[in-house]
């Protein structure tokens, strides 16, 4: 019994959350229902895929990116703000959401490809980046492969191995249990989804320090001080990226844009739109 416990317990910090906060989405916001919004969606073939994505605001272009298992439903929270200032390009990653995907393989080099599909199919060259969890790999893989093509980054929940070191330590290898739970299942297109995007999540990502250092752009890296990814880790996401910041919000856990919902906008908001300074530690209030 304790070791199911542990596994669901696993799911709970990890994977359903994205899920479940999507199934909210009917029950906390009666107004626009984003990643379900036929006006603001359309569809783009690309890369063997049909990705879903939906527009919203003018302005700066503004990718957001959400966390396995998730969907545009995710940045709730996000879009109402967000749409103000900036054009918003919320996405289901491929084989989430409403993106489709028939592959018998997933990774994340693939995804970070395919958002660059789908800027270079809207005529947009560079455009900010927000990513939760997965989406935060995802923003530093397009950093890192497709350069100049994100003008900001704002990242959180990101981890660069999947090595247990870096997860919490009361998160336990769960990964092979649960793909056999998810095999004895009818083997119909979401079954094989989640099938891909929980294997995907036991052998990547593996993003090497050195290519951090190949991140040209200024990044705000995001995490809770009660992560599923442990502070020293998004310590050392942030000590290896040239231009970044750091900010680990206190009594939070994997979902700091949920529970810090008000302060996350407005400080990733003013991130971008400020120059990036070098601080050291002589600074001072003037």
């Amino acid at each position: 019994m304790k070791q199911k416990a542990d596994i669901f317990l696993v799911l709970f910090l990890l994977f359903i959350p994205f899920s479940l906060f999507s199934q909210q989405q009917k029950k906390d916001s009666p107004g626009i229902k984003y990643g379900d919004n036929s006006k603001a969606g359309k569809y783009l073939s690309t890369r063997g895929i049909k990705m879903y994505y939906e527009i919203y605001g003018k302005g700066q272009p503004l990718l957001m990116i959400h966390g396995n298992g998730g969907s545009i439903k995710n940045f709730k929270y996000q879009l109402p703000y967000f749409e103000k200032y900036y054009k918003v390009i919320a996405v289901d990653s491929r084989a989430q959401g409403r993106s489709t995907d028939t592959g018998d393989s997933l990774n994340y080099e693939m995804m970070a490809d395919d958002f660059n599909a789908l800027l270079d199919s809207l005529h947009i060259d560079s455009a900010y980046v927000i990513g939760w969890s997965d989406g935060g790999i995802n923003g530093l893989l397009l950093s890192i492969r497709h350069p100049g093509k994100v003008k900001k980054l704002a990242i959180t929940g990101a981890n660069l191995t999947p090595d247990l070191s870096v997860l919490d330590a009361s998160i336990p290898d769960f990964f092979t249990q649960y793909k056999a739970i998810i095999s004895a299942q009818k083997q119909d297109a979401n079954s094989k989804n989640a099938y891909k995007l929980l294997h995907m999540m036991e052998i990547e990502p593996n993003i090497p320090l050195s290519d951090l250092h190949k991140i040209k752009c200024p990044a705000l890296v995001i995490g809770g001080d009660h992560d599923a990814i442990k502070p020293v880790h998004t310590l050392q996401i942030y000590e290896n990226i040239p231009q970044a910041y750091l900010w680990i919000l206190p009594a939070s856990g994997h979902g700091t844009l949920q529970r810090y919902k008000d302060d996350f906008n407005r400080t990733v908001h003013n991130f971008f739109t400020q120059p990036y300074k070098k601080i050291t530690w002589m600074d001072f209030d003037e």
